[in-house]
Order: structure tokens, then C-alpha cells, then sequence
């Protein structure tokens, strides 16, 4: 009797489970269905569900914007802010780790505040500056601010994943002659990598989705596939099959991203967790 509730509650939760994962898979799957329709079938009434696959919609986004040159922009800059944020947050969230202050909590919580702030209330300023040093329109920049707004959050996840790390394997270390370099990266980080892995991987997903600061601060050369999207909207109107195609291709690599590396993003998010 007990095993039919275990496996009847296991199927019901399966079946919620894959309920949920439909419902929010579903927006993805109506857009990629939408590219390969006619402008006709993407605002018909009622919707259609089956296209005619057409690969025009492809074809004319591709004419009309440079795709590579987009999603080679949006790779660097992911890459390059996420990389960036590593080399910064990792002796940050070490040193808040494993030698405290009183104000450390403190530290802590008024950099997540940060996250609270409309980006639109500093986009003036942030403008401006980005204008006087040279960085509107370059990958430099954006890559700077991007490092910005997601460096809190990845000192978070990594101070997280350090403090579930024992102190008493770092002290050994320490008596054993390591010094602070060594002890960080060859003690800590190898300790930490799936923590670092899943951090670096949640980064450069926010990175490449990022649109508020990538398309105020970016006009053609360093636009990446966010801007790429924003282009497809006209005075004329939205063209949603050609807007549909323009999101497939921006979404597909960070798609077979995730797809590939669920995994050791998984592993990494319960890093800890189980002791």
C-alpha cells in the first residue's frame, strides 16, 4: 500500500512537473513556430497553429541585418563580462568568506540593493560618461557595464559556494606552507568548481539577454543580437514572423547552451546543498 501512494505521488509530481516546464516552454515554442510562417498566418484569427515553413522570414533577416557580426558581439561581450566579473568577484567573495568583518553582511546586502535600482534612473548619467570616455557604441563598454549590474550577484553565489567549503582544509593548507595565492587557486577553486562553473554559466546567460543597457548604448558597431531583435521593430509596424525569426536565431545559441550544460548548471546550483 505504501509503495502505490510513494509511486502515485511520484507521478503526480512528474506530471506537474512536466506541466509547468510546458507552460513555460510554451512562449519559445509559439515564437520558432512563428518563424516559419507567412506575415498573414502570424496575425491571423483565430491563430494558426501549423506553418507553411517558409524559410523567407530567414532569409530577409539575414539581408537585412548582419546575424554573425551581431551574435559574434553578443559572444564577446558575454565572454568577456562574465570572465571579467570572475577575476573580480572570486578573491571578493573569498576574502568575505573566509575573513569576515563585522561589516561584511552589511557589504553584502547593500551590493544586492544595487540590483533594486531601475536601470533607467542611471541611464542618463551612465550615458554620459559612457560618451565622455569613449565607450558608447564599443564592446569595451558594454562589456564594463555588464560586468557592473551582474557583479553582485555572482559575489553572492560564489560566497555562498565558499562558505559551504571547511576552513579547516584551507588552515591545513596554510601549515603546510601555501600561501595566499596558492591557497586560493589551488586549494579553493579546484574545491569550488562546480559552484564557479554554474556562476559563470548563469552570468553569461544574464549577459546575453541583457537589452535595456545593450541597446541605449550600442548603435551598430558593438550591437549585439538583443539590438539585432530591437531592429525588426519599425515605424511601420511589427512584422512578427520576420521578429520571430530574428528572436529564434538571437535564442538558439544560449538554448543549446543550457540544453548542453543543465547538467553542471544543476549541479553547481545545489553545490552544498547535501551533506
Amino acid at each position: 500500500m505504501a509503495r502505490e501512494v510513494t509511486l502515485q505521488r511520484k507521478l503526480t509530481f512528474t506530471a506537474l512537473a512536466w506541466a509547468v516546464a510546458m507552460i513555460l516552454f510554451f512562449p519559445i515554442l509559439w515564437t520558432i513556430l512563428t518563424s516559419f510562417k507567412t506575415e498573414a498566418q502570424a496575425i491571423a484569427s483565430p491563430p494558426v497553429f501549423i506553418p507553411t515553413w517558409t524559410f523567407e522570414n530567414y532569409i530577409e533577416v539575414q539581408s537585412r541585418a548582419d546575424y554573425f557580426r551581431h551574435f559574434f558581439n553578443s559572444v564577446w561581450i558575454s565572454i568577456g563580462s562574465t570572465l571579467l566579473a570572475l577575476l573580480i568577484a572570486i578573491p571578493s567573495a573569498w576574502a568575505m568568506a573566509f575573513a569576515p568583518t563585522p561589516r561584511t553582511k552589511d557589504i553584502l546586502m547593500w551590493m544586492l540593493s544595487t540590483k533594486m535600482m531601475p536601470a533607467v534612473g542611471v541611464l542618463v548619467p551612465m550615458y554620459l560618461l559612457f560618451r565622455d570616455a569613449g565607450l558608447l557604441d564599443t564592446v569595451w563598454g558594454l562589456t564594463i557595464i555588464l560586468t557592473l549590474i551582474n557583479l553582485p550577484i555572482v559575489i553572492w553565489m560564489l560566497y555562498t559556494y565558499f562558505r559551504e567549503i571547511p576552513v579547516d582544509i584551507l588552515e591545513a593548507a596554510r601549515m603546510d606552507g601555501a600561501i595566499l595565492w596558492k591557497e586560493l587557486f589551488y586549494v579553493l577553486m579546484p574545491m569550488a568548481v562546480p559552484g564557479i562553473a554554474s556562476t559563470l554559466l548563469l552570468n553569461v546567460i544574464l549577459a546575453w539577454n541583457e537589452a535595456f543597457w545593450t541597446i541605449n548604448l550600442t548603435a551598430s558597431k558593438a550591437a549585439p543580437l538583443t539590438a539585432f531583435i530591437s531592429s525588426f521593430s519599425s515605424p511601420e509596424g511589427l512584422f512578427w514572423a520576420k521578429l520571430s525569426a530574428a528572436s529564434t536565431l538571437a535564442i538558439a545559441p544560449i538554448l543549446v547552451l543550457g540544453w548542453i550544460s543543465q547538467k553542471q548548471l544543476v549541479r553547481g546550483l545545489t553545490f552544498g546543498a547535501v551533506k
